[in-house]
């Protein structure tokens, strides 16, 4: 069973895949054509809940990939509701990685991030597939980027934009479908008596602010317990979207002072509308051109080789072929 084949037979949604370039190897030890291309990378960045995991899940439909999860809190194992983790059903059989291992009274720092996501690239690269970067952490995707990681690896970055009074209403509206999921629950496995929500997965948003309401809910009556319990909820809403906020300045930050290329793709309209028109326009609006720009991003001449004649001919290479297009040449 080939690649595509064996992954296509895990997806619950089938779609045709668009191959991607073979990873051919020139095994003659005067010329390797592989070596002068670098690995190529799709990074899908946005402000927390603009749909970064949809779109990593939607573009792995379309070509054979996996993805490595950049969210500092998705990747502890524990509080799959309060960390909005991608569930089984979700991920529609795409293969993740750095989500949910992570011990989570352990701290995990955007050092231990970019180690462990070359790991994963590499494993990734060796299959023949397409690694995706998804997540909201910037930063730690900022620290993989200023490693030595460019020197490798070929970026394509897709930015998930929607405009901020939209994407507030959108946020508000999802807590409270966490509460009603199990929210509160959840959370409370991760009490604190002592009141220190500084490491590991007690950082998440939706921990700390239920300290209050669980440390004193057993002495008071229903009603000012209800209260407490309504002053948590709009904390988690007020503070996720401050963090959306600060999300949304780091990536324009990283666009505009540090020079990365970012493609933005706008999903307001997308997240205006409901049910079957919502779909449409996301597809419309962001998958479409999502998978026309990393087609392009693939398939592009990145670098161009001077052969010598009798060394092409050797090859059967004509001359002044780009390392990409001889690479994917049968």
């Amino acid at each position: 069973m080939n690649v595509s084949t064996m992954f296509m037979s895990q997806q619950i949604t089938q779609q045709p895949l668009i191959n991607l370039p073979p990873r051919r190897i020139n095994t003659n030890p005067f010329f390797n054509v592989r070596k002068l291309e670098k690995e190529k990378v799709v990074i899908v960045i946005g402000a927390t809940g603009t749909g970064k995991s949809r779109l990593s899940i939607d573009i792995a439909t379309q070509f054979p990939s996996e993805v490595i999860n950049s969210d500092k809190m998705q990747v502890y194992d524990g509080l799959d509701i309060v960390t909005n983790k991608v569930t089984k059903q979700e991920q529609r059989g795409v293969p993740h990685h750095l989500l949910g291992i992570i011990d989570p009274f352990s701290d995990f720092s955007a050092t231990n991030f970019s180690d462990m996501a070359m790991l994963s690239l590499d494993t990734i690269l060796g299959r023949d597939r397409l690694p995706i970067i998804a997540g909201g952490s910037n930063s730690y995707i900022e620290a993989l980027i200023d490693s030595n990681f460019q020197s490798k690896y070929e970026c394509c970055f897709l930015w998930v934009d929607v405009s901020m009074p939209i994407l507030h209403s959108f946020v508000s509206k999802r807590v409270d479908k966490m509460v009603a999921n199990g929210m509160v629950n959840e959370a409370k496995e991760f009490f604190d008596p002592a009141g220190d929500y500084s490491r590991g997965i007690k950082r998440a948003i939706g921990v700390p602010e239920f300290d209050s309401y669980f440390r004193y809910r057993s002495l008071l009556d229903d009603e000012t317990q209800e209260k407490l319990l309504q002053e948590a909820i709009s904390k988690v809403k007020k503070y996720t979207c401050k963090l959306a906020s600060r999300q949304m300045g780091k990536i324009q930050r990283l666009r505009n002072i540090k020079g990365w290329k970012i493609h933005r793709l706008d999903a307001t309209e997308a997240f205006k509308k409901q049910g079957k028109e919502a779909e449409e326009e996301w597809n419309k609006l962001v998958t479409v051109p999502s998978t026309t720009i990393i087609e392009q991003f693939l398939h592009s001449n990145v670098i161009t080789t001077n052969v010598p004649t009798n060394l092409a001919s050797l090859l059967g290479l004509p001359r002044k072929r780009s390392a990409a297009i001889a690479a994917a040449t049968p």
